[in-house]
């Protein structure tokens, strides 16, 4: 049989070598292209994660950021949250050697905080108003009120002697008053056109505390009932607030928030006018404005700078005003300073 030849052009070899060399080229590259596509994915991966840890970074930061913005553009962090266990002990167990060392120390004129607001001569004395067999502390203030926020710490403070408080809440004024951290005596409605908190979380055995609060928008300015007390009156949630409205509107001395009856004394403003630190150079240059919480009870904690010092002192002109409506049966009545403070008030 014969053999048939096939003859392979040299032309078609090249074209062989060619293609091979082309699928080779091909098939290297889809390779590295897999690879890079792989690393690509594990990069994106990477960046999601990085991502979703900043974006919970910078919630936790909004959320525990203090009030400290110099233009009072506050981020209301933790208002209306409680004082947890800790936070609230700095209150309730304060020691008693802090009084005592604060009280003297605003005898000996020590310090420059304005403790008292108005001359000693210009407070009012009453029958102290009882309710079960005991007298009382009366307040009426408002959420937005500057100095209302900065008067409940020495108000806290004072109270705290008598008895203790089973619930505060972080919270501050107004943010067109001042924006200065401050405690709630309960939860209120910062947003509410207009109403009236009444109540807290305060127990003692030789006190009652009434108090009463009026809500407004926190993101507004100061702000008051134009009825003034008898929009108080009118809202009490019981016979026992509405009598206590109406005993502090039958005075006749209400002039602006706070308005506070202790024992037996009307004290007609602030007793604490304390704002850090250092005396505030103007009202858009507030200390305390630029603090948080957090280093507020810290520098009741420590006492060992001015301000914890002048708070106290002002929280011990409450207990010196009440100690004489209990007879001074409470063992804080027997404080050197707050003898000597009953001495000097005449009450």
């Amino acid at each position: 049989m014969e053999k048939i030849h096939i003859r392979t052009h040299p032309r078609n070899k090249i074209t062989t070598i060619v293609l091979c060399v082309a699928i080779a080229i091909l098939a290297i590259g889809m390779a590295y292209l897999i690879v890079q596509l792989g690393n690509i994915q594990s990069k994106l991966v990477l960046l999601s994660s990085q991502i979703s840890g900043l974006s919970s970074a910078l919630s936790n930061l909004s959320s525990a950021t203090p009030n400290n913005s110099s233009n009072q553009s506050t981020t209301l962090a933790n208002i209306d949250v409680p004082l947890n266990t800790t936070e609230i002990s700095i209150i309730n167990a304060a020691p008693d050697s802090y009084f005592e060392a604060a009280g003297m120390m605003f005898m000996n004129g020590s310090f420059s905080d304005t403790v008292f607001a108005t001359k000693l001569s210009n407070k009012s004395l009453y029958a102290p108003f009882v309710v079960n067999g005991k007298p009382s502390v009366i307040y009426i203030g408002a959420v937005s009120c500057i100095f209302c926020a900065e008067n409940r710490w020495a108000m806290a403070l004072a109270l705290s002697r008598f008895g203790s408080f089973s619930s505060l809440y972080k919270g501050y004024s107004a943010l067109q008053d001042g924006d200065i951290p401050t405690l709630y005596w309960s939860k209120v409605n910062y947003t509410t056109p207009s109403g009236v908190d009444f109540g807290n979380g305060y127990t003692s055995s030789y006190i009652n505390f009434i108090s009463g609060e009026y809500e407004s928008p926190i993101t507004q300015g100061f702000n008051f009932s134009r009825r003034g007390i008898a929009y108080f009156i009118d809202n009490a949630p019981n016979s026992t607030y509405k009598s206590a409205m109406e005993f502090m509107n039958s005075t006749n001395k209400f002039s602006g928030t706070p308005f506070t009856f202790w024992g037996n004394v009307i004290a007609t403003g602030a007793d604490a006018i304390i704002f850090g630190n250092t005396l505030p150079t103007s009202a858009s240059n507030l200390p305390l404005q630029h603090m948080s919480h957090t280093q507020i009870l810290g520098q009741l904690q420590q006492f060992n700078d001015a301000f914890a010092w002048s708070e106290y002192a002002a929280a011990d002109v409450y207990i010196a005003y009440v100690c004489p409506s209990i007879s001074n049966s409470a063992p804080v009545c027997s404080l050197p300073a707050i003898q000597a403070l009953e001495a000097r008030l005449g009450i």
